[in-house]
């Protein structure tokens, strides 16, 4: 097996550590925790920079709370100067992960994301009439240290690189040997790399057709029912000996019927949101709102999470939401949806009988633009009396109830 060559000086090197701040700091600066980071950035820097060659870096701690949507998760979020230390790690030791994985692996990749990993698993569904869906039950809690920590030092020639890893995997425990932080950088690259031999085993071992795994959600198509059902139990097995086990919620059925998939449901004919999603899509739509009629948030933090219920909907080119939102403006076959960043760019404006659900509609016989929040501005811009977006419904012409959960847990 290749090793890689990489030195840990080079994990260690300032300007590598630098730019490791920048991406860990992305999105985040207004935070406390950034701010006193970078009001003394270089002695942070060189501190960092003498922990990592000393041996000494590890984690220091982490935020621990719960989430409840789409399920009852429990995050641990590392200090943002661990996050630091994740971003320069993971930056330079990344090409070696991605270079054992296969091309039907979709989590936590560079143009492998959420949408990616839709289209596959529909181009599948349009070419097989069987499909086995497949989860691990709690996953990122089960992953037991004793196997995980020898793949990794497989990987690096360098011990003291290994050593860093290991610390850093040792420093979380859900139970005695096992267990890995969710909200760690570290924890998606290891717990998307463990479960490299299934995929070899599904793709080079059983030579199943049609193959997709985001994390630990999997999915495989067939024309033969008892393939699948093979296949079913040598996965058993493997997971078993690398101490995991599936959940006992698995669906072997036809692919007409659907499959449940990253929030959305595939079929044949394409995509859909998931009956949870769609209730969690109006739920949250009709609290954002609320929230901007009653001036509870901004403008620009009502565009920020119009922008990313509606890229969500998107994605779903069979989504009957689609239409409530944006008329009859469709996708092209093959063209990228919209992503959260891209969902208001030229070309995606609908008919003006339809109203956008971002913070901004254009007209298309004024070609004047109009803001729809009904909030104050943020600080420095004027406050406006604006009309309310247009709500989408349930099929039973009610709005659903709303909270306040972040919109970033619709996507599982």
């Amino acid at each position: 097996m290749r090793t890689s060559p990489l030195r840990l000086e080079q994990i260690a090197d300032p300007e590598n550590l630098r730019a490791a701040f920048l991406r860990a700091a992305r999105g985040k600066a207004p935070r406390a925790e950034v701010i006193a980071f970078r009001t003394r950035l270089d002695a942070g820097l060189a501190q960092l920079h003498a922990e990592i060659l000393s041996g000494t870096a590890t984690a220091r701690g982490f935020t621990r709370f719960r989430i409840f949507e789409p399920k009852e998760r429990v995050i641990h979020a590392p200090c943002f100067r661990d996050r630091v230390l994740h971003h320069a790690l993971v930056g330079l030791c990344e090409p070696e992960f991605e270079r054992r994985l296969i091309a039907d692996s979709y989590a936590c990749r560079r143009g492998k994301g959420r949408e990616a990993a839709l289209r596959r698993a529909e181009h599948y569904a349009a070419r097989h009439t069987w499909f086995l869906k497949l989860d691990v039950a709690k996953y990122f809690d089960s992953i037991p240290h004793a196997t995980l920590i020898p793949g990794v030092a497989a990987r690096f020639r360098d011990p003291r690189i290994v050593a860093l890893w290991t610390r850093l995997i040792r420093a979380h425990e859900t139970a005695p040997g096992r267990g890995l932080p969710i909200g760690a950088l570290t924890s998606q690259h290891l717990a998307n790399s463990y479960l490299a031999p299934v995929d070899r085993l599904v793709k080079e071992t059983l030579l199943i057709p049609g193959y997709a795994r985001d994390m630990d959600d999997m999915i495989l198509w067939s024309d033969d029912r008892a393939t699948l059902n093979a296949a079913k139990s040598q996965i058993e097995t493997l997971l078993a000996a690398r101490g995991l086990r599936l959940k006992a919620t698995w669906h072997l059925q036809p692919t007409a019927r659907g499959a449940d998939f990253l929030g959305y449901r595939v079929f044949p004919f394409g995509s859909r949101l998931a009956r949870p999603s769609r209730r969690r899509f109006l739920r949250r739509w009709a609290w954002l709102e609320r929230a901007r009629e009653l001036g509870a948030i901004c403008e620009a933090e009502g565009q920020r999470r119009a922008l990313a219920l509606t890229a969500f909907v998107r994605v779903a080119r069979r989504e009957p939401l689609r239409r409530r939102l944006f008329g009859a403006a469709k996708t092209e076959v093959g063209h990228r949806a919209p992503t959260a960043s891209t969902a208001a760019a030229v070309g995606t404006t609908p008919p003006p009988t339809a109203a956008l659900p971002t913070a901004t509609t254009t007209s298309r016989a004024t070609a004047t633009t109009t803001s729809v929040s009904g909030s104050p501005s943020c600080p420095g811009s004027t406050r406006r009396r604006k009309p309310p977006l247009t709500r989408p419904v349930s099929r039973s012409g009610r709005a659903r109830g709303a909270d306040e959960d972040s919109t970033a847990a619709l996507c599982r």
